[in-house]
């Protein structure tokens, strides 16, 4: 079948058939409307998001807090008083002076 052919008797039929100039009732509105409605819901979802992660950032931060303050005091308790470089390379240096099992 011959591409170019069948090409040019698609766009002569298509035209021959013109559109018809008038334009349906409350078109506009209706295609408004819809778009409102795409644009809202698009908000919806990030809007539901933003809450939740809200939501999720104050357990989050309370044991943060929690945690910081565990380490605090038993740092305290120890009576350790290393300052935070000795601290990391004590632990850095914990895996290679321990025996291999």
């Amino acid at each position: 079948m011959n591409l170019a052919k069948l090409q040019e008797k698609l766009l002569a039929a298509a035209r021959l058939d013109r559109p018809s100039e008038q334009v349906p009732y409350a078109f506009e509105q209706r295609i408004m409307a819809r778009l409102r409605q795409v644009a809202q819901d698009s908000t919806e979802v990030w809007t539901a998001w933003a809450r939740m992660l809200w939501r999720a950032a104050t357990p989050c931060l309370g044991l943060t807090v929690v945690l910081v303050g565990l380490a605090a005091f038993t740092g305290a308790l120890q009576g350790t008083s290393l300052s935070l470089g000795e601290g990391l390379e004590t632990a850095v240096y914990a895996v290679l002076t321990e025996p291999a099992d």
